[in-house]
């Protein structure tokens, strides 16, 4: 068993849960998040219109997955990355779980 955490921007919700569906990950936790970027690009740190906030409208999913379902979210995922014209991707992280009590 794998937990898997899935950070992005708020408007791949909808792509990230049909992700999960196709990978078979039938249950899992989401919630909204404020993400934030700490490198300001110097031209707009120096705009005086320029907004002081650098955060985004971000989503967090927590999982734990079935070892042979990792593969195929990973493949999706980067699949999606690799599609898209935005600077922005989805981004997973794989934890192993030494113990548990959950029973699939």
């Amino acid at each position: 068993m794998k937990l898997i955490i899935i950070t992005a921007i708020k408007e791949f919700e909808a792509t990230i849960k049909k992700q999960l569906k196709t990978a078979e990950v039938t249950s899992f936790s989401f919630n909204d998040v404020s993400g934030y970027r700490n490198n300001i690009d110097a031209a707009l740190s120096s705009n005086w219109f320029s907004s002081e906030s650098n955060s985004t409208e971000s989503i967090v999913f927590f999982a734990f997955v079935k070892k042979e379902n990792v593969d195929p979210l990973m493949q999706s995922i980067t699949e999606f990355n690799t599609q898209q014209e935005t600077f922005s991707n989805i981004h997973i992280a794989v934890l192993n779980i030494e113990q548990t009590n959950l029973k699939f």
